[in-house]
């Protein structure tokens, strides 16, 4: 099941890289995912998806809003998984897809040249505070280096997070993420 399970990442990133690339490099809006309390900033108008991916038993329908600009990739996806009991073992599918997907090592394990990845470092996961957000299971950040489908290198920042029976993904994938443009996107990130 863990390994199917990975099946959708490749569709949530081929949505968000095929999405369109806005016309100022980054035009902050304010975006509010549909039957959510969750308000954000994107740099860009994001276009919607929504698609049936297995995570779990029962499957959940991941709805997600993403767009391009300025080299990054930006998306935040959410599942409402109908059952409290369920968040943190689809939280936890939903983590190790994306990292299986980047091909980016496990938490704590150094990236290594057998990956492909000729640049040193490890998969972090770091607590992560969002007022509104469950306790339990606690938000995280992960940062991750991997490749894209392409052999090309990618970065990635995705902060996971639950409120009631839903849970999120924000997302940031570039060739190199800036600091300060990340900051704006995940600062803010809040509950209304």
């Amino acid at each position: 099941m863990q390994r199917s399970s990975a099946n959708f990442v490749p569709i949530l990133l081929a949505v968000a890289a095929s999405m369109a690339a806005c016309s100022p490099i980054f035009n902050w809006r304010d975006v509010r995912p549909e039957d959510t309390a969750l308000s954000l900033l994107m740099p860009c108008k994001p276009d919607k998806a929504e698609k049936k991916v297995p995570l779990g038993d029962p499957p959940v329908v991941l709805r997600l809003l993403g767009c391009d600009a300025g080299g990054a990739t930006f998306a935040v996806a959410v599942a409402e998984v109908g059952d409290a009991t369920r968040v943190a073992g689809v939280l936890a599918q939903w983590q190790n897809g994306t990292l299986a997907n980047m091909k980016a090592p496990p938490v704590g394990q150094p990236f290594s040249q057998r990956q492909g990845v000729s640049e040193q470092g490890a998969t972090e996961i770091l607590p992560w505070k969002l007022p509104g957000a469950a306790l339990q299971p606690p938000a995280v950040l992960i940062k991750a280096r991997g490749q894209r489908a392409d052999g090309t290198a990618v970065n990635g920042q995705a902060a996971y997070f639950v409120q009631g029976t839903q849970v999120f993904q924000a997302v940031m994938y570039a060739v190199e993420i800036k600091p300060e443009v990340a900051e704006n996107f995940f600062s803010s990130l809040k509950f209304e």
